[in-house]
């Protein structure tokens, strides 16, 4: 059983057998986990939208398409959970970000330092970009996934992907360069 496709999984999961998303889960929990999270900013919250999109892939288990790859369409439906989500939500105080405490007895050597303050300011630039360009980063960045199933993800044209990919690149740059105190030339 282990062997079988996503696909295949997925089949049966049609056909009314949803004991197998047990294994689609294992497979694919923590990839989600990790791309809601870089949304959310929240452990408890993305732990909550990884549930709440896999009991949508049962509801919605018969628009499946096997011509498409299976963590391209659960991406998808984690991703309008997290927009359903920010709906009902709306109004209550925005999402905490996570940002690592720097705490030590003993001096850290300078460049350690410089590294994670570095970090820090990278994880706060992030943080400070809008949703929709955080998320493209993320996803073509931290996930490894190829522009085309991005598209498919953000139901847009590859080359709208390479530019908001571009355009997001650029503004991190130029919100980690100010958060350094540098000057941000354009090239």
């Amino acid at each position: 059983m282990e062997s079988q496709s996503d696909s295949a999984l997925m089949q049966l999961v049609q056909e009314g057998d949803t004991a197998q998303l047990a294994l689609l889960f294992e497979r694919h929990h923590m990839a989600l986990f990790h791309h809601l999270l870089a949304l959310t900013r929240n452990r408890a919250v993305s732990e909550d939208l990884v549930q709440e999109a896999f009991f949508r892939v049962i509801k919605y288990a018969r628009t499946y398409n096997a011509r498409l790859s299976f963590p391209t369409w659960l991406h998808g439906i984690a991703r309008n959970a997290y927009f359903d989500s920010l709906r009902k939500k709306r109004g209550e105080t925005s999402m905490e970000p996570l940002v690592a405490e720097m705490k030590s007895s003993e001096p850290m050597p300078e460049e350690m330092m410089s590294r994670k303050q570095d970090a820090l300011f990278l994880q706060n630039a992030l943080d400070q970009l809008p949703e929709d360009k955080r998320e493209v980063l993320v996803l073509s960045r931290f996930h490894d996934l190829r522009y085309e199933d991005i598209a498919r993800i953000l139901e847009c044209e590859v080359g709208t992907v390479k530019v908001r990919v571009y355009r997001a690149l650029k503004e991190l740059r130029a919100r980690f360069c100010e958060l350094r105190g540098e000057k941000v030339y354009d090239a």
